[in-house]
This record gives structure tokens, sequence and C-alpha cells, in this order.
């Protein structure tokens, strides 16, 4: 048996360091000590240790008593490979959610060159062949896709240039990705909401979390319903034309006749809308409708009478 080897605090935290800086994850300059205590949860003692390991390596190079520490440049054989990542994502920029932001920022520290395709989904209209045309006259080593349809994900995934999925409907397809766990948490929205007399809910959503057949999280508001044998169909979960005109034209189909007690809406954009839809009409949150957003936004934070929200 060889000898037992147990690495110090210090040692381990450099060990982990350094296979951040072999992985391109720092570049420029290393966050000083206050900030990766803060981050790794470690006393800050134990971080100086570890950074002055990593200096007396090479891997790092002072810059001076209170400066941050240098990242010193690789050599062409220890690089790490930057890769051209294009982000197809579901709406137009000015829509991008703070995560995307936080990616593009750590995917560029890393070395990687990123940028978004010249046209969204939704500006694209969901079509597969506008997609392929779009990937195919486009220089990129992998696609970053959000929010897509089962559809499209499925054609990417067939694709020989790799891509990830953040969200959309990538249930049972062979290609990577990541999206949060929500229908435990609309099946527990939906049962307080019925606890609180509510049966006329509606959630509203996009087209491909609805077409051909609807979601994960659909499935399980609709299937909530009905165990407490309240009958589903298209009034809870409404088919809509997915333009500004469209979906006012739903919102005044549904608050016409018998109009809805709760609504549970897909995003922020369609939540502020149906907010200003509901406010022109002097309907009022929460006395003569429950709402629930599921994703949560920074300006929620700013309402004086809390958003609900899943997040």
């Amino acid at each position: 048996m060889g000898d037992l080897n147990i690495l110090s605090a210090a040692e381990q935290v450099a060990e982990h360091l350094r296979d951040g800086l072999l992985r391109g994850t720092w570049s420029g300059e290393m966050p000083g000590t206050p900030q990766l205590a803060a981050e790794l949860g470690i006393d800050r003692k134990t971080i100086t240790a570890a950074l002055g390991q990593l200096e007396e390596e090479g891997l790092l190079v002072s810059q001076g008593i209170g400066k941050p520490r240098r990242v010193a440049p690789r050599s062409s054989e220890d690089a790490a490979p930057t890769l051209r990542l294009g982000i197809l994502e579901y709406s137009p920029p000015d829509l991008v959610e703070n995560y995307m932001i936080a990616l593009v920022d750590k995917l560029g520290a890393a070395g990687h060159g990123v940028f978004f395709a010249p046209k969204t989904l939704t500006e694209m209209g969901m079509k597969v062949a506008r997609i392929r045309r779009m990937v195919e006259s486009t220089e990129a080593d992998a696609w970053l896709v959000g929010a897509a349809s089962h559809q499209i994900l499925d054609w990417f995934s067939k694709q020989p240039t790799p891509a990830f999925a953040f969200f959309g409907r990538m249930e049972g397809l062979d290609i990577a990705g990541t999206k949060p766990d929500k229908p435990p948490a609309i099946a527990k929205a939906t049962r307080q909401l019925i606890a609180l007399g509510h049966r006329r809910i509606i959630t509203l959503g996009r087209g491909s979390r609805r077409i051909p057949s609807p979601g994960r999280f659909e499935r399980a508001f609709l299937s909530e319903l009905e165990s407490h044998g309240i009958p589903t169909g298209d009034y809870h979960l409404p088919h809509w034309d997915e333009t500004v005109d469209g979906y006012e034209q739903l919102l005044t189909s549904l608050f016409s006749a018998t109009p809805p007690t709760a609504l549970i809406i897909d995003d922020t954009p369609m939540f502020v809308a149906a907010q200003q839809f509901l406010g022109n009409r002097g309907i009022r949150i929460p006395e003569d409708i429950s709402m629930i957003c599921t994703d949560g936004n920074p300006a929620f934070s700013l309402c004086k009478r809390a958003v609900a929200h899943i997040h």
C-alpha cells in the first residue's frame, strides 16, 4: 500500500484553483482574497496560502501588496482550446435574462468567443427550416439554444455541431441541457389556488409549451385540476396567436363571458402585459383575480405588494 497523502486545507484550495486556471476559468487578473473567500466559503488565511502556493508554481504573478495577482500566460501546449459559441435565444436581445448575461461573461473570461444569433427563435417563427438555414450560414463550434420546442431541439440533437439546451422541450432527446424542475412547484401553486376557492384557473403559455402536446409543467397543472374534480380543456390552457394583437385578443376573449379567477402566466413579459390589460379595465390584483408568474424577475423586488412567482 502506498503512502497516504493528506492535503492541508490550503493545498486542497490550491488544487481547486489550479484546475480552474488550467481550464481557463480566470484570465487577466485573479479575483482577490475577499471575493474567493466569499465564493468558496473558506477563511481568508487559507485562500491567501493557496494563492501563494500558485504563485510559487508560476501560475499567478504578484503585482504588489494590496493588488490582485495576475494570471500568468499559458503556453500554447497548456492553453485550453477556445470555442466560437453561438447563443440562439427565444426572445429578442432586450429580453435576455440575467443568467444569460452572467453566462456570457464567464465564457468570455474563459477565453471563448460568444455571439448571439442574428435572429431569435420567435423572430424565425420557431420554424426548423429557417433555423437550419441560419445555422448552416453561421460559423460556430457549438450552439446554446434557449427555450426551444421539441422539434427544434430534436433537429439540433442530430447535427454534427454540438448543442446545449437552456430550458425547452428536451425530454427524450439525445442533447445536453439544463432547466429548473418546475412541475412540483406548479402543482403546489395550483393546490394553493384551489384551497383558496379558485376553480376557473388558466395557464397562459407559449406555443412551444403546448404544441404538439402539453409539456411536463402544463401536464402537472392539468393533472392537479383533475385530481380535485375540475374537468380540464382548452379553457385552462388556451391557444393564441403569439403576437401583441393575438395576446390582446386572447385576454379580451377570456374576460368577456366567464372570466378566470386566477392566472398562471408563463414569463415576465406576458405577466406585465396582462397586468396592463387588467389595470386598464379596473380589474384589481389580488382582490378580483389572483396571478402567479412562473419566473422571477428583479423588477418584482421593487413591488410594494409582492408578486407571486416561482423561483
